[in-house]
């Protein structure tokens, strides 16, 4: 059971339909453009119930960190759920030890994300749940309040 404590929770307000935002977070040409700009080097996926996405993410200094999605619930354009996990490039999972992460790290997590009408607005919450400690919650937060900042540049360019 997963206790609330564990979890981040973001909610935030973008100035784009709903399903322009819901497509962002399913569509891997979507996805590659806000994820991680210019450091996303492999996304791939199957946006249904039990499918998966696999993506890379190539930090400035070079290392690769490869992790995968498996779907647990999509329903366009209202909600989508997804277990993260770490992976090898193989697709194989590892431990967040393989990246040279803290033992504190979850292995794997899920996020949430809710999406819902705003007359010309979409209100989005996240929770990414399964956070094992405080500074693995404040990493997350820092990190998704980064993407969403993303993916509210690339819903103005596609304006």
């Amino acid at each position: 059971m997963n206790d609330a404590a564990d979890d981040v929770v973001i909610t935030r307000v973008f100035d784009a339909p709903r399903e322009w935002v819901f497509q962002a977070w399913v569509a891997p040409e979507r996805l590659r453009q806000w994820w991680a700009p210019g450091g996303l080097t492999v996304c791939d996926g199957d946006a249904r119930p039990g499918g998966e996405f696999r993506f890379c993410f190539r930090t400035p200094d070079g290392p690769e960190f490869w992790a995968k999605g498996v779907y647990r619930e999509i329903v366009p354009p209202e909600r989508l759920q997804y277990v993260h996990t770490f992976t090898d490039a193989a697709g194989n999972a590892v431990g967040p030890d393989h990246y040279g992460m803290g033992g504190d790290r979850s292995t794997e997590s899920v996020i949430t994300v809710t999406l819902e009408d705003r007359g010309d607005q979409t209100a989005l919450t996240l929770t990414h749940s399964r956070l094992r400690s405080t500074q693995e919650r404040a990493g997350s937060q820092y990190g998704w309040t980064r993407l969403l900042d993303s993916l509210a540049e690339l819903l103005e360019e596609m304006q």
